[in-house]
């Protein structure tokens, strides 16, 4: 399980939005300010994202939460974002080669294998947008003395 840790600032029926502190990696990074994450990091705004998780558990507003995802969810959502619309590309590409004569028919067919790759990705989000398995939950309440969660606009 990813667990993230946040502050509750809204409740509906069956889910809370937890206010959680951006974390990129670029704080480890060699990299520094020559990087372009890294410098769309420090335009955001304030660093914070709210994020809407279910909740089992009794969380309120203001209570601090610890959230998470499945490990699986996030690597099988990562391989149909990244690598789908690559080897249809890829596919695309190859099938073009062997049916046509050359670049005239690749790389039509290669585009196209990309394009249907964004198209079933979006499709698929649609469709389980709604779709309990996909989304956050709220994992515990944390004690009111751990101090764990920076708390960013006290900053």
């Amino acid at each position: 399980m990813i667990e993230q840790q946040g502050r509750v600032v809204a409740r509906e029926a069956d889910a809370v939005w937890v206010e959680t502190v951006r974390s990129g990696s670029c704080a480890a990074c060699n990299a520094g300010r020559g990087c372009g994450q890294g410098t769309l990091e420090r335009l955001q705004s304030d660093g914070l994202a709210r994020v809407r998780a279910l909740a089992d558990v009794a969380a309120e507003v203001g209570d601090r939460v610890a959230i998470g995802i499945p490990e699986q969810l996030l690597l099988r959502g990562t391989l149909r974002v990244y690598l789908l619309p690559l080897v249809l590309l890829f596919g695309g590409a190859l099938a073009g080669q062997y049916l046509g004569s050359g670049e005239e028919t690749a790389l039509p067919l290669g585009l196209l294998g990309l394009a249907s790759g964004f198209v079933y990705n979006r499709w698929y989000s649609r469709r389980h947008e709604d779709d309990q398995t996909h989304q956050p939950r709220v994992l515990r309440v944390l004690p009111k003395s751990d101090e764990s969660f920076i708390n960013r606009e006290s900053q």
